[in-house]
């Protein structure tokens, strides 16, 4: 296992394994590696021959910078854990500046629409910074196949949307979330959460699992009602927002409509911990 810090060392390396016909799978993180990060590793290597595991918390997707300063670092700790993987892994963990050269902002895209529902509400600039990113990397790397997380669904429309509009030659696949025994979603956010909150975020997936099972009978309104009224009863947390969505276009939706798909998203804060989670509802 190799660990770059240079785009250019990198670059080379991928040149001379392409040119062994080699196939890449990228999976970008911003480190603070857990088991959720290690699955889509996992399945990259199942079907690419080498994968690139970029570690990078990236500063233009942070729209509070209390948020960036807190947000865990730890690169030895990352570099370990994918150690115990098989496979040839290569691991990118560049600096901003060497990402970004001298100009730390993002590029503006236009995602369609998709980039001004849920998260694109709250955090402003948000999916430029995941954009300007996501298409650093693809052009350092030049995968063949892609991986992220359905946790970050709205993410993953976005990402699908880019490489679409910018005609980018890679498959990117949605994985599963991975969750806690508890049922949290994990996230490298939890470990900022002290233990007894932690346990009892497991309220989170249990809401938005009641809440599926209250959508197949009630309406769209009654269950987001429901949903309000849970965490209004629940000192712990604060629901920042909850929305139920076509998948596709990732607008909220009023009513039912028959053979489409819908999606819940909520937001929600644990003392001044943000985690998000989602589930199909259909």
């Amino acid at each position: 296992m190799r660990v770059f810090k240079q785009k250019e060392a990198l670059i080379s390396q991928l040149s001379a394994e392409k040119i062994n016909h080699k196939t890449i799978g990228l999976v970008p993180t911003m480190g603070a590696l857990h088991q959720g990060h290690i699955s889509l590793v996992s399945r990259a290597l199942e079907k690419n021959d080498l994968v690139v595991v970029s570690i990078f918390v990236n500063p233009t997707q942070f729209n509070n910078p209390k948020d960036l300063e807190k947000y865990p670092k730890s690169l030895d700790k990352d570099i370990s854990l994918l150690e115990e993987l098989q496979g040839q892994i290569l691991i990118f963990a560049p600096s901003a500046e060497e990402m970004y050269q001298e100009d730390i902002k993002s590029e503006k895209f236009d995602f369609d629409g998709l980039e001004f529902q849920m998260e694109g509400k709250f955090r402003p600039g948000h999916f430029d910074g995941v954009g300007t990113i996501i298409k650093k990397l693809f052009s350092i790397v030049k995968p063949d196949r892609a991986y992220f997380g359905e946790k970050d669904f709205q993410q993953l429309q976005i990402i699908k949307k880019l490489t679409e509009k910018a005609q980018l030659d890679v498959e990117i696949i949605g994985c599963p979330i991975t969750r806690e025994a508890s049922g949290l979603a994990m996230s490298s956010r939890n470990e900022r959460l002290p233990d007894a909150l932690r346990k009892k975020a497991a309220f989170i997936y249990k809401t938005i699992s009641e809440a599926k099972e209250i959508f197949g009978n009630q309406s769209i309104q009654e269950t987001l009602d429901w949903i309000d009224e849970q965490f209004k009863n629940h000192e712990d947390f604060e629901l920042e927002y909850a929305e139920i969505a076509d998948e596709k276009t990732l607008k909220s939706v009023k009513n039912k409509k028959i053979g489409e798909h819908y999606r819940l998203f909520v937001a929600v804060y644990a003392n001044e911990i943000r985690l998000i989670d989602t589930i199909a509802l259909n």
